[in-house]
């Protein structure tokens, strides 16, 4: 009887309108007969030490690394005297290192581990952005750009199947972040855009092309890192939001994400004084990692924190008090800690005094467990190096990372129609390339590959580099040069790079460019990487923008100046005072016009 009336009351639940069951608990696989044994065998099989160690993930370069050296031995260490369940590949800044090195080094790693390692990276820009040969994908804001969610699918699943020849099988992508903040320094053109609307349906794309190929994706940076003006690599972000617009503008790109299926979703380093009033960052907050991730929109996957090193958290928290606190806010994997022994060694404690239940470590382990079980390790953790020249980088690739960033090339503004661009042989044109910076430039001398472009349809090309470190009197010559000249371009480079802390122009390039658009002749500019600068020079006469700053873009983008390919992107952000989201320049063969 008693369990007769407790089935009805919960179909009178289910079956009333207003009240729902979350979206993903409906949705999410369960665990297959053979997977769900594997995990139950390996968690009775573990020690307390080997259960906590799940928990973390260090970091090192992912490159060749020789066995006798210092960095493999520690490497050696965390496996085995600490247990730890994955590593992260980070990259260099200035470095691009050679695919075969790292995959062997995550082969020697997975011979090490007792139980398969998750093996991590960050391919925003796809592992061609890490790696040699490899294939480099646009960032999520070119994407985003196209409108066409067939182009994140793709994106996904390239990034995916190429990730997986090399060993790595977990991507902390996409960023499901909603750019609606224009002096962001980190986010920015990570993020598909300011529209929840328009970066949920490009992350569900995403996940779905990644996850089919085998890796893990993960939505990140919970519950949404777009709304600041502050780097958390650099310091702890506030958001001061209510939850009302937390509802409708950070959460529903995670929704959909939890929605469509995603395996992981990262932590956040951010405040939310209006909604987690203790005043703990989101990373060590139960009520937002248990609350509201876990409970309101019924995520079952694993949740990682943020590396736990950056100043966001570390500045604030000791190694291990962080570890604990992120434990006991409902993180499954403590990624990057300062100190794994540290990490490692408060948790086992917090486990000893019962601080935190020996019941909550075995939640996340299975957890972790079932992933790696779903990602096939438990059958093979290793990269076949055999047949890394034939899965990255292949001519269907390429043309496929062509095609996606061809596609998202935007035309903001042309007031005076000078685009495309028709140049005739006697014109004499100055081609100007300006960076943010002069350091760490990872894909090769910006302007480049548009400049060899240009001068081989163009003889008559000029081409000078002005960075920070310009003085006035280049400042001076550049000024005379355009006057002698009839056509100018202007190649822009705005980096978002984490520790950077910021996205604007020096005084003097500012200027520069506002000295150029006073200029009665054709003037191009052209913006690689963030789309904000026009709220620094609004004179411009011409927008162009790219949202990537590497040879593909520049191609792609002098193909669009000059008349070869049509711009086809659409702005995914506001451009605070000038242009909505959605706006842009059509330029066809027949006609042109503002939409």
């Amino acid at each position: 009887m008693i369990r007769r009336i407790i089935l009805s009351l919960v179909a009178l639940i289910i079956s009333n309108a207003h009240i729902s069951l979350p979206a993903a608990a409906r949705q999410v696989k369960p665990a297959s007969p053979a997977e769900a044994a594997w995990v139950e065998k390996t968690l009775a099989s573990m020690t307390l030490d080997e259960k906590v160690g799940q928990l973390i993930i260090p970091a090192t370069i992912g490159m060749f690394l020789s066995q006798d050296s210092d960095t493999f031995k520690q490497i050696r260490r965390d496996i085995t005297e600490f247990h730890v369940g994955g590593y992260h590949m980070l990259g260099e800044v200035n470095t691009i290192h050679e695919p075969a090195g790292v995959a062997l080094l995550i082969n020697h790693l997975q011979e090490i581990a007792k139980i398969p390692l998750m093996i991590t990276a960050d391919f925003e820009g796809g592992v061609g952005l890490r790696y040699l040969g490899a294939t480099r994908l646009p960032r999520a804001m070119a994407i985003g750009a196209t409108g066409n969610p067939e182009m994140a699918f793709q994106a996904g699943r390239i990034c995916a199947e190429e990730a997986r020849a090399m060993g790595v099988n977990v991507n902390f992508y996409p960023v499901v972040d909603v750019n609606n903040n224009a002096s962001n320094p980190i986010i920015n053109i990570r993020s598909f855009g300011g529209d929840p609307e328009l970066v949920a349906r490009m992350a569900r794309a995403y996940i779905r092309g990644a996850q089919s190929a085998g890796v893990m994706a993960t939505a990140k940076h919970f519950p949404g890192h777009g709304d600041t003006s502050t780097d958390s690599h650099l310091e702890l972000p506030s958001i001061d939001v209510d939850r009302a617009r937390l509802n409708s503008i950070e959460l529903p790109p995670f929704r959909a994400a939890v929605e469509e299926g995603v395996g992981g979703v990262m932590s956040a380093h951010i405040a939310l004084p209006r909604i987690e009033t203790e005043g703990l960052p989101a990373t060590l907050s139960p009520k937002m990692l248990t609350g509201v991730l876990r409970g309101e929109l019924g995520f079952q996957g694993v949740v990682f924190t943020d590396a736990l090193g950056m100043r966001g958290i570390a500045a604030h928290y000791p190694d291990g008090e962080a570890a604990v606190r992120a434990v006991k806010a409902g993180a499954d994997v403590l990624l990057y800690p300062p100190s794994v022994e540290q990490a490692f060694l408060a948790v086992k404690r917090a486990v000893q005094s019962r601080e935190i239940q020996e019941s909550r470590i075995d939640e996340s382990v299975r957890r972790i467990l079932l992933a790696k079980a779903r990602l096939g390790l438990d059958k093979n953790r290793f990269a076949d190096l055999n047949k890394l020249d034939q899965l990255l980088g292949t001519s269907e690739h390429q043309r496929i990372a062509r095609e996606i960033i061809e596609s998202g090339v935007t035309l903001v503004r042309d007031k005076r129609g000078v685009v495309p661009l028709k140049l005739t042989d006697e014109q004499k044109v100055l081609f100007i390339s300006l960076v943010d910076n002069t350091e760490g430039w990872r894909d090769g001398v910006p302007g480049r590959a548009f400049l060899a472009g240009l001068v081989s349809r163009h003889a008559r090309t000029t081409d000078v580099h002005v960075s920070d470190r310009t003085s006035p009197a280049e400042f001076a010559l550049i000024k005379k040069l355009a006057a002698l000249s009839d056509v100018v371009i202007v190649n822009g480079f705005i980096r978002v790079a984490a520790y950077k802390g910021s996205i604007d122009l020096s005084e003097g390039q500012v200027n520069l460019l506002r000295h150029l658009s006073t200029l009665e002749k054709p003037f191009v500019f052209v913006l690689y990487g963030s789309p904000y600068v026009i709220a620094f020079v609004p004179e411009l006469p011409t927008y162009a923008l790219t949202y990537e700053y590497y040879p593909a873009a520049e191609e792609a983008a002098l193909k669009a100046v000059l008349g070869e390919i049509e711009f086809k992107g659409k702005l995914p952000v506001e451009l605070p005072g000038f242009y909505k989201i959605g706006d842009s320049v059509v330029r066809t063969k027949a006609a042109s016009s503002t939409r």
